[in-house]
């Protein structure tokens, strides 16, 4: 498998700071709402259970903090962390708005400030592959889960049904950045969105770099939407 380059980190911070106050609009038109249906099941696939303590990195606005909080209960934490801290402005405001006690915090998934172990399960969604390097990634979210415990992962794949592939293609191609571009005023942020989406390895060939982490004694994947998102379910 190719090394993978990741991002410049400044330039991706910057870019997802210019459209944070529209984030979350942008993600509801575009993916048609069914982006919380794909957290829901991660976080169902997780195990995550009452009592039980969550790390979301790359949290974003929260959303998949939320449905993990929704699972672990008042007995259980969450924190949810992001290196841009302009897109944890709404977070806290929705959670409480829900009743939800969630703790949102800056901090970067290559370099988390948290004691080995701390976490029964370790998420992200849709950050891994804006990462400078996901394989650091993959072992520093390895370091703070218990031993036994889950990272779960979601990220943007390619489908591999032809009629499905080619729709999906030429939304992502050619609709998605124009209509992103016109919701937050940032084109180039979703034209980005689509070119990293379609570069980065899904399915088996994302296992390949998790294999080369060394962190994990299990990992397998699901497919949602018929191959237009990935989940992936690694085990310490």
């Amino acid at each position: 498998m190719q090394n993978l380059v990741g991002p410049e980190s400044a330039k991706i911070k910057s870019m997802f700071s210019t459209v944070a106050s529209k984030y979350d609009r942008a993600n509801n038109i575009l993916s048609v709402g069914i982006h919380h249906l794909w957290r829901k099941n991660l976080a169902e696939w997780s195990g995550a259970a009452a009592g039980l303590h969550v790390l979301d990195c790359a949290t974003g606005t929260g959303d998949l903090a939320i449905e993990f909080k929704k699972a672990v209960g008042f007995t259980g934490t969450v924190i949810g962390s992001d290196f841009c801290a302009d897109m944890l402005t709404t977070a806290p405001s929705k959670a409480l708005a829900l009743g939800l006690d969630i703790q949102f915090e800056t901090a970067d998934v290559t370099a988390l400030p948290y004691a080995d172990a701390s976490f029964d399960v370790v998420s992200i969604s849709f950050g891994i592959r804006n990462v400078a390097d996901p394989l650091l990634a993959l072992r520093e979210m390895a370091r703070v889960c218990k031993p036994g415990g889950k990272v779960m992962i979601l990220e943007f794949g390619q489908p591999s049904i032809p009629v499905v592939r080619e729709f999906y293609q030429f939304y992502s191609e050619k609709a998605l950045p124009y209509l992103g571009g016109f919701i937050t005023g940032n084109t180039s942020a979703y034209k980005y969105l689509q070119s990293s989406s379609a570069r980065f390895p899904c399915g088996d060939e994302f296992l390949e770099l998790v294999t080369a982490s060394g962190a994990f004694k299990k990992s397998e994947f699901r497919k949602f939407s018929l191959g237009i998102c990935f989940a992936y379910r690694l085990e310490k």
